[in-house]
Protein backbone atom coordinates (compact mmCIF):
# COMPACT_ATOMS: atom_id res chain seq x y z
CA UNK A 1 0.00 0.00 0.00
CA UNK A 2 1.35 3.45 -1.16
CA UNK A 3 2.68 5.43 1.91
CA UNK A 4 2.17 8.64 -0.27
CA UNK A 5 -0.86 11.27 1.02
CA UNK A 6 -1.90 11.79 -2.51
CA UNK A 7 -4.84 13.86 -1.51
CA UNK A 8 -2.42 16.65 -0.10
CA UNK A 9 -0.09 16.31 -3.11
CA UNK A 10 -3.35 16.70 -5.86
CA UNK A 11 -4.20 19.34 -7.74
CA UNK A 12 -7.72 21.50 -7.13
CA UNK A 13 -8.70 19.50 -10.30
CA UNK A 14 -7.65 16.14 -9.50
CA UNK A 15 -9.25 16.19 -6.38
CA UNK A 16 -12.69 17.51 -7.67
CA UNK A 17 -13.02 14.83 -10.79
CA UNK A 18 -15.73 12.75 -10.98
CA UNK A 19 -15.60 9.49 -13.11
CA UNK A 20 -18.20 9.68 -16.43
CA UNK A 21 -21.46 8.32 -15.16
CA UNK A 22 -22.14 6.30 -18.05
CA UNK A 23 -19.03 4.49 -18.10
CA UNK A 24 -19.61 3.56 -14.49
CA UNK A 25 -22.42 1.95 -15.21
CA UNK A 26 -21.04 -0.02 -17.83
CA UNK A 27 -19.58 -2.51 -15.49
CA UNK A 28 -23.20 -3.79 -14.92
CA UNK A 29 -24.02 -3.71 -19.12
CA UNK A 30 -21.54 -6.87 -18.92
CA UNK A 31 -23.29 -9.32 -16.67
CA UNK A 32 -24.53 -12.18 -19.30
CA UNK A 33 -27.50 -12.21 -20.58
CA UNK A 34 -28.24 -8.52 -20.18
CA UNK A 35 -28.98 -6.64 -23.64
CA UNK A 36 -27.15 -3.51 -23.57
CA UNK A 37 -29.07 -0.01 -24.83
CA UNK A 38 -26.65 2.22 -22.56
CA UNK A 39 -23.07 2.53 -24.46
CA UNK A 40 -23.01 5.04 -27.49
CA UNK A 41 -21.19 2.36 -29.57
CA UNK A 42 -21.68 1.37 -33.71
CA UNK A 43 -21.86 -2.04 -34.60
CA UNK A 44 -18.69 -3.66 -34.58
CA UNK A 45 -20.64 -6.20 -37.31
CA UNK A 46 -20.60 -3.34 -39.91
CA UNK A 47 -17.07 -2.06 -39.40
CA UNK A 48 -15.06 -2.26 -43.09
CA UNK A 49 -12.18 -4.59 -41.92
CA UNK A 50 -11.88 -5.63 -45.80
CA UNK A 51 -11.56 -2.51 -46.80
CA UNK A 52 -9.16 -0.57 -43.97
CA UNK A 53 -7.12 -3.15 -44.48
CA UNK A 54 -6.56 -2.76 -47.85
CA UNK A 55 -6.19 1.08 -46.91
CA UNK A 56 -3.01 -0.21 -45.00
CA UNK A 57 -1.21 -0.48 -48.12
CA UNK A 58 -0.64 2.91 -47.30
CA UNK A 59 2.24 2.13 -44.70
CA UNK A 60 3.87 0.29 -47.74
CA UNK A 61 3.98 3.08 -50.24
CA UNK A 62 4.92 5.90 -47.50
CA UNK A 63 5.91 4.26 -44.36
CA UNK A 64 8.88 6.59 -43.85
CA UNK A 65 6.97 9.29 -43.43
CA UNK A 66 3.86 8.16 -41.89
CA UNK A 67 5.95 6.34 -39.22
CA UNK A 68 7.28 9.26 -38.17
CA UNK A 69 6.24 12.37 -36.10
CA UNK A 70 4.05 14.76 -38.00
CA UNK A 71 2.71 17.89 -38.18
CA UNK A 72 1.03 19.02 -34.95
CA UNK A 73 -2.35 20.84 -37.06
CA UNK A 74 -2.77 17.48 -38.77
CA UNK A 75 -1.71 15.14 -42.07
CA UNK A 76 -2.01 17.44 -44.96
CA UNK A 77 -3.53 15.03 -47.32
CA UNK A 78 -6.42 13.86 -45.16
CA UNK A 79 -6.84 18.06 -44.39
CA UNK A 80 -7.19 18.68 -48.45
CA UNK A 81 -9.79 15.40 -48.55
CA UNK A 82 -11.95 16.84 -45.45
CA UNK A 83 -12.07 20.22 -46.95
CA UNK A 84 -13.24 19.28 -49.85
CA UNK A 85 -15.84 16.25 -48.89
CA UNK A 86 -17.13 18.75 -45.63
CA UNK A 87 -17.46 21.80 -48.55
CA UNK A 88 -21.17 21.20 -49.37
CA UNK A 89 -22.16 20.93 -45.51
CA UNK A 90 -19.36 24.01 -44.68
CA UNK A 91 -20.54 26.37 -47.59
CA UNK A 92 -17.37 26.34 -48.55
CA UNK A 93 -13.45 24.60 -48.90
CA UNK A 94 -11.76 25.53 -45.56
CA UNK A 95 -8.58 26.71 -45.71
CA UNK A 96 -5.95 24.16 -43.60
CA UNK A 97 -4.78 26.76 -41.43
CA UNK A 98 -9.01 26.45 -40.24
CA UNK A 99 -8.52 23.14 -39.30
CA UNK A 100 -7.01 20.78 -36.42
CA UNK A 101 -6.66 17.24 -36.87
CA UNK A 102 -7.53 15.93 -33.10
CA UNK A 103 -7.57 12.53 -31.58
CA UNK A 104 -11.17 12.11 -30.97
CA UNK A 105 -13.91 14.85 -30.63
CA UNK A 106 -12.98 15.30 -26.83
CA UNK A 107 -9.86 16.03 -27.54
CA UNK A 108 -11.04 18.95 -29.19
CA UNK A 109 -13.40 19.70 -26.80
CA UNK A 110 -10.45 20.13 -24.18
CA UNK A 111 -8.03 21.88 -26.23
CA UNK A 112 -11.07 25.08 -27.19
CA UNK A 113 -12.13 24.89 -23.35
CA UNK A 114 -8.37 25.10 -22.56
CA UNK A 115 -7.24 28.01 -24.69
CA UNK A 116 -11.28 29.77 -23.85
CA UNK A 117 -11.87 28.88 -20.53
CA UNK A 118 -10.51 30.65 -17.14
CA UNK A 119 -11.57 28.78 -13.90
CA UNK A 120 -14.45 29.86 -12.93
CA UNK A 121 -15.91 30.97 -16.36
CA UNK A 122 -19.23 29.83 -18.40
CA UNK A 123 -20.45 27.87 -20.47
CA UNK A 124 -24.32 27.55 -21.33
CA UNK A 125 -25.27 24.01 -22.58
CA UNK A 126 -28.21 22.55 -23.80
CA UNK A 127 -30.19 20.47 -21.28
CA UNK A 128 -30.05 17.49 -21.52
CA UNK A 129 -26.22 17.44 -23.25
CA UNK A 130 -23.78 14.94 -23.72
CA UNK A 131 -22.03 13.56 -20.23
CA UNK A 132 -18.21 13.70 -21.98
CA UNK A 133 -18.41 17.55 -22.66
CA UNK A 134 -19.36 18.21 -19.08
CA UNK A 135 -16.60 16.43 -18.00
CA UNK A 136 -13.94 17.63 -19.98
CA UNK A 137 -15.50 21.50 -19.31
CA UNK A 138 -15.47 20.69 -15.73
CA UNK A 139 -11.75 19.53 -15.61
CA UNK A 140 -10.94 23.01 -17.06
CA UNK A 141 -13.15 25.01 -14.53
CA UNK A 142 -15.85 25.81 -16.22
CA UNK A 143 -19.89 26.73 -14.75
CA UNK A 144 -22.80 26.26 -16.32
CA UNK A 145 -25.46 27.41 -17.49
CA UNK A 146 -28.45 24.86 -19.02
CA UNK A 147 -31.00 26.21 -22.13
CA UNK A 148 -34.13 23.58 -22.12
CA UNK A 149 -34.59 21.39 -25.43
CA UNK A 150 -37.69 20.35 -27.46
CA UNK A 151 -37.86 17.98 -30.37
CA UNK A 152 -36.82 21.02 -32.25
CA UNK A 153 -32.92 21.11 -30.06
CA UNK A 154 -32.34 23.81 -27.84
CA UNK A 155 -35.23 26.39 -26.90
CA UNK A 156 -32.99 29.32 -28.33
CA UNK A 157 -36.28 32.01 -27.39
CA UNK A 158 -35.06 31.61 -24.15
CA UNK A 159 -31.47 32.46 -25.07
CA UNK A 160 -31.49 36.73 -24.44
CA UNK A 161 -33.36 36.83 -20.99
CA UNK A 162 -30.90 34.02 -19.80
CA UNK A 163 -27.80 35.66 -20.90
CA UNK A 164 -28.62 38.60 -19.36
CA UNK A 165 -29.82 37.04 -16.39
CA UNK A 166 -26.42 35.41 -15.95
CA UNK A 167 -24.56 38.17 -16.71
CA UNK A 168 -26.33 40.11 -14.16
CA UNK A 169 -25.29 36.76 -11.56
CA UNK A 170 -21.41 37.39 -12.03
CA UNK A 171 -21.30 34.68 -14.87
CA UNK A 172 -18.46 35.17 -17.64
CA UNK A 173 -19.90 33.82 -20.42
CA UNK A 174 -17.38 32.33 -22.71
CA UNK A 175 -19.21 30.27 -25.27
CA UNK A 176 -22.33 28.01 -26.50
CA UNK A 177 -22.29 24.53 -26.79
CA UNK A 178 -24.87 22.66 -29.14
CA UNK A 179 -24.90 19.33 -30.17
CA UNK A 180 -27.11 20.32 -33.88
CA UNK A 181 -27.85 16.81 -35.10
CA UNK A 182 -29.30 13.95 -33.58
CA UNK A 183 -28.34 15.45 -30.26
CA UNK A 184 -26.91 13.01 -27.76
CA UNK A 185 -29.23 12.33 -25.96
CA UNK A 186 -32.42 13.64 -26.93
CA UNK A 187 -31.94 12.84 -30.56
CA UNK A 188 -33.14 16.16 -31.66
CA UNK A 189 -31.88 18.24 -34.24
CA UNK A 190 -31.68 22.17 -34.12
CA UNK A 191 -34.19 23.26 -36.23
CA UNK A 192 -32.81 26.01 -39.34
CA UNK A 193 -34.59 29.04 -37.89
CA UNK A 194 -33.23 28.07 -34.50
CA UNK A 195 -29.78 28.24 -35.76
CA UNK A 196 -30.33 31.08 -37.75
CA UNK A 197 -31.47 32.60 -34.30
CA UNK A 198 -28.68 31.38 -32.13
CA UNK A 199 -26.35 32.74 -34.60
CA UNK A 200 -28.48 36.34 -34.38
CA UNK A 201 -28.05 36.13 -30.58
CA UNK A 202 -24.28 35.22 -30.51
CA UNK A 203 -23.38 38.03 -32.72
CA UNK A 204 -25.80 40.40 -30.68
CA UNK A 205 -23.70 38.97 -27.11
CA UNK A 206 -20.49 38.56 -28.72
CA UNK A 207 -20.50 34.98 -27.68
CA UNK A 208 -18.50 31.84 -29.80
CA UNK A 209 -21.22 29.04 -30.73
CA UNK A 210 -19.38 25.51 -30.28
CA UNK A 211 -21.21 23.34 -32.97
CA UNK A 212 -20.62 19.73 -32.26
CA UNK A 213 -21.51 17.02 -34.95
CA UNK A 214 -20.66 13.85 -34.74
CA UNK A 215 -23.88 12.59 -36.17
CA UNK A 216 -24.74 14.91 -38.67
CA UNK A 217 -24.19 12.16 -41.38
CA UNK A 218 -26.37 9.56 -39.79
CA UNK A 219 -29.78 10.73 -41.20
CA UNK A 220 -32.25 8.24 -41.81
CA UNK A 221 -35.41 10.21 -42.53
CA UNK A 222 -35.59 14.24 -43.55
CA UNK A 223 -34.09 16.42 -44.98
CA UNK A 224 -30.12 17.76 -44.08
CA UNK A 225 -30.41 21.31 -42.59
CA UNK A 226 -27.36 23.76 -43.48
CA UNK A 227 -24.64 24.16 -40.45
CA UNK A 228 -24.47 27.27 -38.39
CA UNK A 229 -21.52 27.18 -39.75
CA UNK A 230 -22.06 27.59 -43.45
CA UNK A 231 -24.81 30.71 -42.09
CA UNK A 232 -22.01 32.42 -40.92
CA UNK A 233 -22.10 34.28 -44.35
CA UNK A 234 -19.94 37.05 -42.59
CA UNK A 235 -16.92 34.57 -41.81
CA UNK A 236 -16.89 36.54 -38.58
CA UNK A 237 -14.88 33.41 -36.51
CA UNK A 238 -17.97 33.30 -34.20
CA UNK A 239 -18.81 29.60 -35.13
CA UNK A 240 -16.14 26.66 -34.16
CA UNK A 241 -17.61 23.39 -35.70
CA UNK A 242 -16.47 19.90 -34.84
CA UNK A 243 -16.76 16.51 -36.55
CA UNK A 244 -15.11 12.82 -36.28
CA UNK A 245 -14.98 9.82 -37.73
CA UNK A 246 -15.88 7.70 -35.16
CA UNK A 247 -19.32 6.71 -35.81
CA UNK A 248 -18.87 7.05 -39.63
CA UNK A 249 -16.14 4.82 -40.23
CA UNK A 250 -14.87 3.50 -36.30
CA UNK A 251 -14.07 4.55 -32.96
CA UNK A 252 -10.71 3.26 -32.93
CA UNK A 253 -8.96 5.10 -35.53
CA UNK A 254 -9.54 8.13 -33.14
CA UNK A 255 -9.79 10.34 -35.55
CA UNK A 256 -11.88 14.14 -35.43
CA UNK A 257 -11.23 17.44 -36.62
CA UNK A 258 -12.34 20.57 -35.29
CA UNK A 259 -13.14 24.20 -37.66
CA UNK A 260 -12.36 27.59 -36.82
CA UNK A 261 -10.37 31.07 -37.16
CA UNK A 262 -7.20 30.82 -37.77
CA UNK A 263 -6.27 32.82 -34.99
CA UNK A 264 -7.79 30.56 -32.79
CA UNK A 265 -6.74 27.38 -34.35
CA UNK A 266 -3.06 28.19 -33.78
CA UNK A 267 -3.92 29.08 -30.26
CA UNK A 268 -5.56 25.33 -29.96
CA UNK A 269 -2.37 23.98 -32.29
CA UNK A 270 0.16 25.57 -29.22
CA UNK A 271 -1.66 23.87 -26.76
CA UNK A 272 -1.73 20.58 -28.55
CA UNK A 273 1.76 20.65 -28.97
CA UNK A 274 2.25 20.36 -25.19
CA UNK A 275 0.07 17.81 -24.82
CA UNK A 276 0.61 15.37 -27.33
CA UNK A 277 2.38 16.75 -30.37
CA UNK A 278 0.39 15.45 -33.30
CA UNK A 279 -2.25 13.10 -33.40
CA UNK A 280 -1.40 9.55 -34.87
CA UNK A 281 0.36 9.90 -38.41
CA UNK A 282 -1.09 6.26 -38.70
CA UNK A 283 -4.27 6.25 -37.86
CA UNK A 284 -4.73 9.55 -40.10
CA UNK A 285 -3.04 8.14 -43.02
CA UNK A 286 -4.57 5.28 -43.10
CA UNK A 287 -8.39 7.01 -42.63
CA UNK A 288 -7.00 9.57 -45.78
CA UNK A 289 -6.34 6.19 -47.87
CA UNK A 290 -9.47 4.78 -46.87
CA UNK A 291 -11.36 8.00 -48.05
CA UNK A 292 -8.73 8.31 -50.92
CA UNK A 293 -10.27 4.70 -52.38
CA UNK A 294 -14.00 6.01 -52.48
CA UNK A 295 -14.64 3.57 -49.40
CA UNK A 296 -15.76 5.87 -47.26
CA UNK A 297 -18.87 7.26 -49.64
CA UNK A 298 -19.28 3.95 -50.29
CA UNK A 299 -19.94 2.78 -46.97
CA UNK A 300 -22.17 5.38 -45.37
CA UNK A 301 -25.37 4.39 -47.35
CA UNK A 302 -24.92 0.42 -45.90
CA UNK A 303 -24.47 2.02 -42.50
CA UNK A 304 -27.34 4.47 -42.61
CA UNK A 305 -29.85 2.02 -44.35
CA UNK A 306 -28.49 -1.13 -41.47
CA UNK A 307 -28.77 1.79 -38.58
CA UNK A 308 -32.42 2.87 -39.78
CA UNK A 309 -33.88 -0.30 -39.67
CA UNK A 310 -32.42 -1.37 -36.26
CA UNK A 311 -33.71 2.54 -35.21
CA UNK A 312 -37.17 1.37 -36.58
CA UNK A 313 -36.99 -1.96 -34.58
CA UNK A 314 -36.26 -0.40 -31.03
CA UNK A 315 -39.57 2.24 -31.98
CA UNK A 316 -41.61 -1.16 -32.74
CA UNK A 317 -40.72 -2.88 -29.10
CA UNK A 318 -41.32 0.57 -27.62
CA UNK A 319 -44.75 0.58 -29.47
CA UNK A 320 -45.74 -2.73 -28.25
CA UNK A 321 -44.29 -3.00 -24.28
CA UNK A 322 -43.31 0.50 -23.24
CA UNK A 323 -46.29 1.79 -20.61
CA UNK A 324 -48.74 4.07 -22.73
CA UNK A 325 -47.97 7.27 -21.49
CA UNK A 326 -43.90 6.92 -22.12
CA UNK A 327 -43.05 9.91 -24.19
CA UNK A 328 -40.39 9.64 -27.11
CA UNK A 329 -39.79 11.43 -30.09
CA UNK A 330 -38.34 9.20 -33.10
CA UNK A 331 -35.15 10.65 -34.04
CA UNK A 332 -34.34 11.50 -38.01
CA UNK A 333 -31.25 9.83 -37.45
CA UNK A 334 -27.88 8.94 -34.96
CA UNK A 335 -28.07 6.66 -32.15
CA UNK A 336 -30.08 7.27 -29.34
CA UNK A 337 -33.76 7.55 -28.22
CA UNK A 338 -34.84 9.54 -25.43
CA UNK A 339 -37.81 8.52 -22.98
CA UNK A 340 -39.47 10.07 -20.79
CA UNK A 341 -41.94 7.62 -17.92
CA UNK A 342 -43.38 10.09 -15.66
CA UNK A 343 -43.12 9.56 -12.35
CA UNK A 344 -40.49 7.01 -12.70
CA UNK A 345 -37.20 7.44 -10.97
CA UNK A 346 -34.13 6.43 -13.92
CA UNK A 347 -31.85 5.42 -11.06
CA UNK A 348 -34.00 2.96 -9.57
CA UNK A 349 -35.00 1.57 -13.05
CA UNK A 350 -31.73 0.65 -13.99
CA UNK A 351 -30.91 -1.76 -11.08
CA UNK A 352 -34.70 -3.63 -11.64
CA UNK A 353 -34.20 -3.60 -15.23
CA UNK A 354 -30.51 -5.22 -14.85
CA UNK A 355 -32.83 -7.77 -12.83
CA UNK A 356 -34.61 -8.07 -16.16
CA UNK A 357 -31.58 -8.49 -18.22
CA UNK A 358 -31.58 -5.17 -20.13
CA UNK A 359 -29.68 -1.87 -19.66
CA UNK A 360 -29.99 1.91 -20.74
CA UNK A 361 -28.05 5.53 -19.02
CA UNK A 362 -30.23 7.44 -16.56
CA UNK A 363 -31.44 10.86 -17.27
CA UNK A 364 -29.43 12.68 -14.48
CA UNK A 365 -26.26 11.72 -16.31
CA UNK A 366 -27.10 14.29 -19.05
CA UNK A 367 -28.09 17.38 -17.50
CA UNK A 368 -25.54 19.69 -15.20
CA UNK A 369 -27.81 19.89 -12.29
CA UNK A 370 -28.28 16.12 -11.56
CA UNK A 371 -32.32 16.64 -12.84
CA UNK A 372 -33.95 14.46 -15.42
CA UNK A 373 -35.02 11.47 -13.25
CA UNK A 374 -37.82 10.11 -14.67
CA UNK A 375 -35.67 10.05 -18.36
CA UNK A 376 -33.76 7.26 -19.85
CA UNK A 377 -31.46 6.84 -23.33
CA UNK A 378 -31.44 3.91 -25.06
CA UNK A 379 -29.34 3.43 -28.22
CA UNK A 380 -29.93 1.62 -31.02
CA UNK A 381 -27.08 0.87 -32.80
CA UNK A 382 -24.80 -2.02 -30.78
CA UNK A 383 -27.42 -4.52 -29.96
CA UNK A 384 -28.15 -6.86 -32.51
CA UNK A 385 -31.73 -6.59 -34.66
CA UNK A 386 -33.03 -9.98 -32.60
CA UNK A 387 -32.56 -8.18 -29.41
CA UNK A 388 -33.86 -5.05 -30.13
CA UNK A 389 -37.26 -6.04 -29.79
CA UNK A 390 -36.52 -7.86 -26.43
CA UNK A 391 -34.26 -5.96 -24.91
CA UNK A 392 -37.60 -3.41 -25.12
CA UNK A 393 -40.29 -6.02 -23.74
CA UNK A 394 -37.75 -6.20 -20.80
CA UNK A 395 -37.26 -2.67 -20.25
CA UNK A 396 -41.17 -2.53 -20.23
CA UNK A 397 -41.63 -5.29 -17.70
CA UNK A 398 -38.60 -3.80 -15.58
CA UNK A 399 -41.06 -0.84 -15.79
CA UNK A 400 -44.67 -2.58 -14.62
CA UNK A 401 -41.83 -4.31 -11.97
CA UNK A 402 -41.08 -1.25 -10.15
Amino acid sequence: MSSVNWNARLSDIALNVKPSPIRALMKYTKTPGVISFAGGNPDPAVFPVTEFSEASAILAREGKDVLQYGATDGYAPLKEYIAKWMAPRMGRETKPEEMLITTGSQEGMDLLCSVLLNDGDTIIVEGPTYPGAIHAMRNRGARFISVPCDKDGMCVDLLPGIIEQGRKDGHVIKFIYTIVNFQNPSGSTLSEERRAKLLDIAEKYDLIIFEDDPYGHLRYTGNHVPTIFSMDKKQSGRVVYACSFSKILAPGTRVAWIVGDPELMQKLVMIKQGTNLCSSVVAQALVYEYCRLGHLDGFLPKIIAHYAKKRDAMEAGFKKYLPSNTIYNTPEGGFFFWLQVPGVDSTALFMKAIEHGVAFVTGPSFFVDGSGLDFMRTCFTFAQPEELEEGAKRLGEAIKAL
